[in-house]
């Protein structure tokens, strides 16, 4: 039995009630998205880090069950082709310290001895599921100081300290995913970034439309 919180605790839950995703699902599944790494999203997200000055970005589709980086940089650039050296979903790690930020990266870089890049995420770790179902960007600027934000598992297991991302709504109106990117330091993004972020999720959202359009 699952436990339904009362109303007045609602602004504390950790992760948002997503009544879209079944939609999502569907309309992921006709777009082929998803389901592999894309080198062209890849590039998207190099591109992104490099305007934003990020050290991890990310081409975000989220699921029922899991968020997927179809499109994902990492420091250093290291991530793989379609169909290489993407693991799967980790066990959900505990601890704190440096210990925890440590097995936390591995999050992004999957088992890094041999499988390179892991692209998976629980559903319940970061903020892009708060983006997708408030529907609009979410900037923050330092996770800890917004106590609904600083309790999620990826400040600890990850060590993740600033974040901002923008929903990815295509022309049905759902909200496909996200773009975003994440630092282990506080970062001032100011409405010089909010501005960035909204602007390449508007640019991925048409290409995306254009390439069901049969134009890429």
């Amino acid at each position: 039995m699952r436990y339904h919180p009362p109303a007045s605790a609602a602004p504390l839950l950790l992760t948002p009630v997503d009544s879209e995703a079944p939609a999502r699902m569907q309309r992921l599944r006709v777009l082929g998205l998803g389901e592999r790494p894309e080198p062209t999203l890849d590039a998207f997200a190099d591109r992104l880090a490099e305007v934003t000055g990020a050290p991890y970005a990310m081409v975000n589709f989220i699921d029922e069950n899991r968020q997927f980086f179809a499109g994902l940089h990492v420091p250093g650039g290291r991530h793989t082709g379609i169909g290489r050296g993407v693991a799967e979903p980790a066990a959900v790690t505990h601890g704190h310290g440096a210990h925890a930020v440590h097995r936390g990266v591995q999050g992004f870089h999957g088992v890094e001895r041999s499988h390179g890049v892991n692209r998976y995420m629980a559903r319940d770790h970061g903020y892009c599921p708060h983006v997708v179902v408030r529907r609009k960007a979410l900037v923050l600027e330092d996770v800890c100081d917004f106590p609904r934000f600083a309790g999620n598992p990826v400040v600890d297991e990850i060590g993740i300290r600033s974040y901002m991302g923008a929903p990815l709504i295509d022309r049905t109106g759902i909200a496909l995913g996200t773009v975003c990117v994440v630092d282990t330091e506080p970062r001032p993004w100011g409405r010089a970034g909010l501005e960035t972020i909204k602007s390449m999720a508007a640019e991925l959202t048409e290409r995306i439309q254009a390439r069901e359009d049969g134009g890429i």
